[in-house]
């Protein structure tokens, strides 16, 4: 899901914005930040031509292009961290690989093995489901002292669950209101409704899935993720 009009949430480059939403592209358009090596290959449509199209096709990209980063962030020393210096942080999410990928603009910078809800396949339906939500989202709450390390919430509920949430009864016209006024403005939606809510990232990855529907990450890596993402910036979940 892009949604037009708000801060970085539409993708810029026309080959990533194909990848993501299955959209035509060019036959070699190429992953900006990579520097070409013997082992260092740049990311390009061509060495990911037999994917397919739509999810399959980003997750193939995705994937061409962490070799050129040198593969998952498992967890480093935290005394060799620097804080990244990034002009335009975005996040996409591949839940069926279980991997956070943080880009600059185009260019892929990190790649993290994450946790997922006790339900982690499908889109998350209503609270109580444990089940992580799929589209496009953005920042909109920090929490540097959570119980879960560092929180970075998203704007789930987002239009799409609200319309859903109406046609089957889960929410009364006052609360979809409210949460698409939220939406609107850039602000948290209501976390309270059956929709459910309070979805984000966080830290105490334990290597299986067990949350109530957020992203868990290793603590090293949220404080990593947490020191970078910014209010509004975009975070894209994708099956």
């Amino acid at each position: 899901m892009v949604r037009p009009g708000r801060r970085s949430g539409v993708y810029r480059s026309g080959g990533l914005r194909a990848a993501w939403v299955g959209y035509s592209y060019a036959p070699d358009i190429r992953l900006t930040g990579m520097t070409p090596s013997p082992k260092n290959a740049p990311f390009c449509y061509r060495r990911c031509a037999k994917a397919g199209g739509g999810v399959a096709l980003a997750s193939a990209l995705i994937v061409c292009a962490v070799g050129a980063i040198g593969g998952v962030i498992a967890e480093g020393p935290r005394a060799e961290r620097t804080v990244l210096a990034l002009k335009a942080p975005r996040v996409v999410i591949l839940k069926a690989k279980r991997i956070l990928y943080l880009f600059d603009g185009d260019a892929l910078v990190r790649a993290y093995p994450i946790d997922l809800g006790r339900a982690p396949v499908g889109p998350k339906q209503r609270k109580g489901d444990d089940r992580t939500p799929i589209g496009g989202f953005h920042v909109v709450t920090k929490n540097p002292h959570s119980p879960y390390r560092r929180f970075l919430g998203i704007d789930y509920p987002d239009v799409r669950a609200v319309e859903r949430g109406m046609g089957e009864g889960l929410i009364s016209p006052g609360e979809a209101a409210g949460i698409r006024g939220a939406l609107e403005t850039g602000q948290c939606p209501d976390w309270g409704t059956a929709l459910g809510g309070g979805i984000g990232i966080h830290g105490h990855r334990l290597g299986r899935d067990w949350t109530a529907g957020c992203i868990a990450l290793s603590d090293g890596n949220v404080d990593e993720l947490f020191a970078v993402l910014r209010i509004g910036d975009p975070v894209e979940i994708l099956p």
